[in-house]
């Protein structure tokens, strides 16, 4: 990597913390946010799922950044982000809400896509799982420095205080990619004709298998990433600034992740990260509920759930990269939609069994989404053998692609 690009990391890392604030601050002030507007937590847990469903309309979205450039897809984003935040600023509300949400996750439809694609023109396969490890530090530092800092907003001022600041925030990002990105790209080539692209990738069982990965260990996330506010705050009577102090917790582990990728997953392989992440991700989803009998407890559970999933996930993303390389922006795409189908999946199930059936079963369900995720990588790499007698008994649950 040359210097320019390594200040283009630096920067777009910066930048997407604006973006991931609005994404990841639902979460630990969830019950805030239903309270503050008058709904019941199922009623919020609606309007993330449909947040969620939303980011399946990437193929629409992203192809943006392979058809007219990566730039132009970036400050769409941005400008899809900042309409989105402004209207709850104008207007709080829960419609507004719902807006802001759903627009903050077709920004980053048309934002991340980009970026990964436009690193990935950049940088050799050989170094990109460090250039993506640094851009995606973005996700962790919105746990660590955003949402802390919209918890101490919304404990002054009410639940929709953060909303004005990320509206000019999202103007500054706005005129920041305007000005350092340039207009004319020699990198690559625009292609206009998106349908040869989504037939190449929907027949490559690489990518197919990838994208599943994504899917169940984004599912197994979501189902602790929707709780585990209401969980802490219903087992610990934690208030907002305690739930933005475990908010940071988690954000430190999902940077430890990154790091861990910057440093390690080039050189041990893709594949193999992947799947030491996942099978982390399920001995930690298993040992939650039993360690997180005090705070403390808790506090190491999420810490330890929350570095082999960002390590597992943010391994992923260089090998999709490389998956179909003459549609990289598109196929990042499909990455999205199995993100986002995943969370759906999360959303619709976690708070029903949460409630229902308790915090322990929300976990045992998460490893079982990722043991499924651990399938949809041997179907990938079928050199790897994975716990075959273990997981024999799963085998017909996953999808395989022929």
């Amino acid at each position: 990597m040359n210097v320019k690009t390594r200040i283009q990391l630096i920067v777009v890392t910066f930048l997407r913390i604006i973006l991931n604030t609005l994404h990841r601050m639902a979460y630990p002030f969830l019950s805030i946010f239903a309270r503050g507007l008058g709904v019941d937590l199922t009623t919020i847990s609606v309007v993330l799922t449909g947040r969620n469903l939303a980011g399946a309309l990437s193929p629409f979205l992203a192809p943006l950044a392979d058809q007219r450039g990566r730039r132009l897809a970036m400050l769409a984003g941005a400008g899809t982000f900042t309409v989105g935040v402004s209207a709850v600023a104008i207007h709080p509300s829960l419609l507004t809400l719902s807006i802001a949400l759903i627009f903050g996750i077709l920004s980053k439809d048309l934002f991340d896509p980009a970026i990964q694609a436009y690193f990935g023109d950049r940088v050799p396969y050989e170094q990109r799982g460090t250039a993506l490890a640094i851009t995606e530090m973005s996700w962790s530092l919105a746990f660590i420095v955003g949402v802390p800092l919209a918890g101490l907003l919304i404990t002054r001022y009410g639940w929709s205080a953060p909303f004005p600041v990320l509206a000019i925030l999202g103007v500054g990002m706005f005129a920041v990619i305007w000005w350092m990105l340039p207009s004319t790209d020699a990198h690559y080539q625009p292609d206009l004709n998106s349908s040869v692209h989504w037939r190449v990738i929907l027949t490559s069982i690489p990518a197919l298998a990838c994208v599943s990965i994504a899917l169940w260990s984004s599912a197994a996330n979501e189902m602790v990433n929707l709780i585990f506010g209401v969980w802490l705050s219903d087992s610990f009577s934690l208030q907002i600034a305690a739930l933005a102090g475990a908010s940071a917790v988690i954000g430190f582990a999902e940077l430890s992740g990154e790091g861990l990728v910057a440093l390690v997953t080039d050189r041990i392989g893709k594949p193999r990260a992947i799947l030491i992440g996942l099978a982390g991700n399920i001995l930690a989803s298993i040992l939650l509920p039993f360690i997180g009998r005090t705070e403390i407890g808790a506090l190491i559970g999420l810490f330890l759930f929350y570095i082999s999933f960002e390590y597992m996930i943010v391994s992923q993303l260089p090998m999709m990269t490389e998956a179909v390389p003459q549609a990289r922006a598109t196929a990042m795409a499909l990455n999205l939609i199995g993100f986002s189908v995943g969370r759906a999946l999360g959303d619709l199930l976690s708070t029903f069994i949460y409630q229902r059936f308790g915090f322990l079963t929300v976990t045992l369900v998460a490893a079982m989404f990722n043991i499924f995720a651990v399938l949809a990588l041997a179907e990938m790499q079928k050199k790897i053998v994975i716990l075959p007698h273990i997981l024999s008994w799963f085998a017909h649950f996953a999808p395989h692609e022929n």
